[in-house]
């Protein structure tokens, strides 16, 4: 196994919004228009300032003795002004910037991890539709190959899209992430299924015209929280949790990893609701024969990301109420006894049953966990212990030497341990080769803004130098690459 950092360098992140040429995306037109989107109106326009304090990133990778690094491209940054179908002239400022992070990264024995989409659309393509348009799967594709062919001699493991399932609802459903218009129960699975279907052409793509030269592997990365019973013993709330994890991972993976089409459980309910609703035919878009054929298989591990677990309870639409957890028919919640910080719950053993439920239902593929992390509590303050334990407890439960059992919802079950040998991952056979934390910097959060601080390196986000200052964990952090593994007991 290799324990290894990640920071999502998202198109806001970097800040330089508009430099060098830079064109707009999404984002950026969304946090421009203020109305309390993001919280306290704030911008990503400098964020962490990585685009012109990039060497100061490298000193904080090489501090912690990173194995590998993951970031993101921005299409804007490498197309200012894109049309579907019609790229403009490239943005070579962009490009050099990009080029000097990987040589960076491979000078100082860091592989890099590349994710080319992360919710940061150009915002010309928006205007024409977006991810509602059946046409983005084609500029995504264009753009992909783009990307492999400029990168891909030195870039070996990429990322498609970061959290497609996310984007698609914090989009469309809810409104709270741009274009900013919620579409309840409708454009959502809309979205989805050209994300899908756009990932799929990116892969062949890369099958065909670059992976034997490059040698390289493609995947996506798909958001999934582990979903629990609320009532263990109760049926109706373990078939909830059925329907949970259909709707939030088996959407995605299901297609890629299985036989090109949706869970059928996603199907049958979505079918029902729109019945009820008087639709003449299912919300949720079907897949042709051949979309499926060509679907089907179009990924080459199984990259992850998780943060938290839930409580899932059955709560039957008997109204025929519009809206995707509607259509799921639970209500979700965290257990009152768990610690908790914004919207993630310290619930560590949720993520090794999450491993070994991919791995069950997945035909125990290669996994990349590609995020995980917990916010720091007091951003004033440098020692984040909490932040710490949620990160020194998941690694237990990634590493300790008993087999998984089920665990009372408010307990925290902690085996120390000693040799690597005792990895969970050898007991349960999960094939888990990386693991990233979020992230590397405080950073801003989509319209969580700079409340939300996920870093391992503090930054003073109101001194114009951005400088960067380890928190505890970050220390401990460092060990734990040095040592692959823990030490020991605390």
């Amino acid at each position: 196994m290799c324990l290894t950092f990640d920071i999502e360098m998202k198109c806001l992140s970097p800040g330089g919004w508009d430099a060098d040429g830079k064109g707009p995306c999404v984002w950026d037109t969304f946090t421009h228009q203020g109305g309390e989107r993001v919280f306290k109106n704030q911008t990503g326009d400098v964020a962490c300032g990585s685009y012109t304090l990039w060497e100061e990133d490298l000193k904080c990778i090489k501090q912690l003795g990173l194995t590998h690094y993951r970031f993101s491209l921005s299409w804007s940054r490498e197309f200012p002004k894109v049309m579907y179908n019609l790229f403009s002239v490239v943005l070579c400022y962009g490009i050099s910037y990009y080029n000097k992070i990987i040589d960076d990264l491979l000078a100082n024995g860091v592989t890099p991890i590349v994710t080319l989409y992360h919710f940061d659309l150009p915002q010309a393509l928006e205007d024409q539709g977006g991810w509602l348009s059946e046409a983005i799967i084609e500029s995504f594709d264009k753009y992909a190959r783009f990307c492999f062919s400029t990168f891909g001699d030195r870039v070996k493991q990429w990322i498609t899209i970061n959290e497609p399932n996310i984007f698609a609802v914090m989009a469309y459903e809810f409104g709270v992430f741009p274009p900013g218009v919620p579409h309840v129960g409708t454009k959502a699975y809309q979205a989805a299924h050209n994300l899908i279907k756009a990932h799929a052409r990116s892969w062949h793509s890369y099958d065909s015209l670059f992976r034997k030269e490059q040698k390289g592997m493609v995947s996506l990365s798909i958001f999934a929280g582990w979903a629990e019973p609320a009532e263990p013993c109760s049926v109706s709330d373990q078939e909830a949790v059925k329907r949970a994890m259909a709707f939030q991972l088996d959407f995605f993976a299901k297609p890629i990893f299985i036989d090109g089409d949706y869970p059928e459980v996603v199907k049958s309910q979505v079918a029902l609701m729109s019945k009820k609703q008087g639709y003449s035919s299912s919300r949720l878009p079907q897949f042709t024969e051949e979309e499926k054929r060509m679907i089907k298989g179009t990924a080459d591990f199984f990259a992850v990301q998780y943060y938290t677990t839930r409580l899932v309870k059955n709560q039957e639409n008997r109204k025929g109420e519009l809206g995707l957890l509607q259509d799921v028919e639970v209500e979700v919640f965290p257990d009152p006894s768990w610690i908790s910080l914004n919207w993630v719950c310290v619930v560590p053993w949720g993520i090794r049953k999450l491993l070994k439920y991919i791995k069950d239902t997945y035909n125990n593929p290669v996994i990349y966990i590609t995020e995980n992390g917990f916010p720091q509590g007091d951003p004033t303050s440098f020692d984040d212990t909490q932040r710490w334990e949620y990160f020194r407890q998941t690694f237990q439960e990634l590493f300790k030497d008993k087999p998984l059992s089920t665990q009372p919802h408010g307990a925290v079950h902690l085996i120390a341990h000693g040799e690597l040998t005792a990895l969970a991952i050898q007991l349960d056979k999960v094939s888990l080769q990386v693991y990233c934390a979020w992230s590397l910097l405080d950073n801003f959060e989509w319209n969580q803004g700079y409340n939300s601080r996920f870093g391992l390196f503090h930054v003073d986000f109101e001194d114009p130098a951005r400088p960067r200052v380890p928190y505890t964990s970050a220390k401990e952090y460092a060990k734990i690459i040095r040592n692959n593994g823990l030490e020991g007991p605390p």
